[in-house]
């Protein structure tokens, strides 16, 4: 009777509820008052089976069945790119919408909350977002895409760590007083500290560690001091200095009830593995969202033509199997430039504007900057022999894109557009595959703090490519006395399960145009280049002064022992 009681209460409480939700007032039914409990019982059982709230178990039925009429692309969407920052309800909301366009709208929603700076044409939470998952696979992929790691989670959820305390070879280790002091030897692991993370109770001075016990580049989340000493299970061996001194037992320490090895004290110790729980749960949660109530309006720019000439280039780099970071070069002869003259000092400004948009013709991405050039005024003749160059990377997902460029000579007031249609390809899992091949006159690591991010940076690099003419008839140039610089990324390598390493090989040829003969050759492969995974990343670069002015082409062939899979890819240029 209790129970018919309860479920009354629940049903009534659901309709008010629902009354509530749109704006209405609960009909409470005159006889409700006055009912016996066997009529309500039988008016329980009476009720329409259409109307009955669903069981848990037809819940979930029911959400299997939404999922499976969900897009391919939605699904990776949901279950790779935004896998550790959308929230439950986000999640929950998703798998019950019931059509693409709402799917769509519901995914520019989710990146639009996260948006710090909503009234600005870019979602610098969405570049960031895409630029970490890109370094998270070059660096922290290990049998698995660097983004399923514990390092990765992390690395794309906090962003880099302020500092890092590496041992990727364990070995001798001796532990800290509040570990419990002493020497021990280690697996392999790697310590992260943040000074702070916003939206967290532990917020300030966060240490995570990662330890690597299969010896294989695993490393896993861990917050027992315990999980890297790789002396716990030898008797004897790798004692905490209460330990050696016969002051502790080492078998509370590996059943967790001394953690350090210290003194025993039950209920410290078990207040402390509940904290470690606590912050391994939290750490492994969406974050908060920021900005979940701001709005802005979408302001549009018409984009007026006029004869500025200027060049493109685009680039594909793969950030997850349908999200590719798509770099777009911008090169303006600094001749086509209006320069003004102002305290000795020769100024150039270009504001630059461009969008991209779908098939369906709806804005998908936009930016604009300006783009300025001071010089000397003894100076200006030298410069004006020379170009500026402008980069933007962006995220966007694989499919037919149409790019459109406006630029505006501010001192001399003309305007140049460019249009293209672009194809973002598609990294299918298992096949071997390549970012753009790109010839750059500058190549170079970048300091840890930037890492991923300023411009011309992707993942650890700086790559400032060569840009050919728009119209394709000026080839990119190099001069003689420059270095030929040769950046590309090699995707889903075959990884041996043993050594849990790639093998291949990856050969270089130029070729002169004329004369179709090799005049540089050269090779590299997978064991010279360090620990590779799936994925690596080229980079090669060749001296130009013994090669006679002309039309040449570079030819690189990687190929895959493991997947006996081969992938070619070919670039021309004019040495000067």
């Amino acid at each position: 009777m209790k129970l018919v009681r309860a479920l009354g209460f629940v049903l009534g409480a659901s309709c008010f509820y629902a009354a509530a939700m749109y704006g209405q007032q609960a009909p409470v039914p005159a006889e409700e008052t006055s009912a016996t409990p066997e009529a309500k019982a039988s008016q329980t059982s009476q009720e329409d089976p259409l109307k009955r709230p669903l069981s848990e178990k037809q819940k979930k039925k029911q959400r299997k069945g939404l999922y499976g009429e969900i897009s391919a692309a939605d699904k990776k969407w949901l279950e790779e790119d935004v896998i550790y920052i959308i929230t439950d309800e986000e999640r929950e909301a998703f798998l019950k919408l019931s059509n693409e366009d709402e799917r769509e709208h519901f995914i520019e929603d989710v990146w639009f909350r996260r948006d710090p700076t909503p009234d600005t044409p870019e979602n610098e939470f969405k570049e960031e977002h895409y630029r970490r998952i890109g370094y998270a696979n070059e660096h922290f992929a290990s049998g698995v895409p660097g983004w399923r790691t514990d390092r990765g989670h992390i690395y794309i959820v906090f962003g880099p760590p302020d500092e890092i305390e590496a041992h990727p070879s364990g070995g001798s280790y001796e532990r800290t007083m509040e570990e419990g002091g002493g020497e021990t030897s280690t697996y392999p692991f790697e310590r992260w500290r943040y000074r702070y993370i916003a939206g967290q109770s532990f917020g300030n001075e966060v240490v995570v560690e990662f330890v690597d016990q299969c010896m294989c580049g695993e490393y896993r989340m861990t917050f027992d001091p315990n999980d890297k000493d790789a002396l716990l299970h030898v008797p004897n061996a790798g004692p905490t200095l209460m330990e050696s001194m016969n002051m502790a037992n080492k078998a509370e320490r590996i059943n967790g009830l001394n953690p350090t090895g210290g003194r025993m004290d039950y209920a410290s110790s078990m207040s402390k593995m509940f904290d470690n729980q606590e912050r391994y749960v939290a750490l492994s949660k969406a974050p908060a969202i920021k900005y979940p109530d701001l709005y802005s309006e979408i302001v549009k720019h018409r984009l007026i033509p006029n004869p500025v000439p200027f060049d493109v280039r685009t680039d594909f780099v793969k950030v997850t199997s349908d999200t590719v970071l798509v770099p777009i070069t911008i090169q303006i002869r600094n001749r086509d430039i209006t320069f003004g003259s102002k305290d000795g000092i020769q100024r150039g400004i270009v504001n630059i504007r461009g969008q991209v948009t779908n098939m369906t013709g709806k804005i998908v991405q936009t930016f604009e900057d300006p783009v300025q050039v001071d010089v000397p005024n003894e100076l200006l003749a030298q410069k004006v022999e020379q170009a500026s160059v402008y980069w933007k990377a962006l995220p966007l997902r694989s499919g037919h894109y149409r790019i459109d460029i406006a630029i505006k000579d501010v001192n001399g007031d003309r305007f140049g557009v460019w249009s293209r249609s672009i194809s973002v390809p598609v990294y299918e899992d298992d096949k071997l595959n390549t970012s753009s091949m790109i010839l750059a006159d500058v190549m170079e690591k970048v300091p840890t703090k930037i890492i991923d991010a300023g411009t011309f940076v992707i993942g650890d690099d700086k790559v400032r490519p060569k840009v050919a003419g728009a119209d394709g008839a000026q080839p990119i140039v190099f001069k003689r006395d420059q270095r030929l610089n040769v950046w590309m990324q090699v995707y889903n390598l075959g990884v041996d399960e043993k050594t849990k390493k790639a093998s291949a090989t990856v050969q270089y040829e130029l070729v002169n145009a004329k004369t179709n003969k090799a005049v540089v050759t050269s090779a590299d492969d997978t064991e010279t280049m360090g620990n590779v995974g799936e994925q690596m990343t080229l980079r090669k670069s060749m001296a130009l002064n013994s090669v006679e002015p002309g039309a040449y082409r570079l030819t690189v062939k990687v190929e895959d022992k493991i997947s006996k899979q081969t992938v070619t890819r070919v670039s021309g240029f004019q040495v000067e």
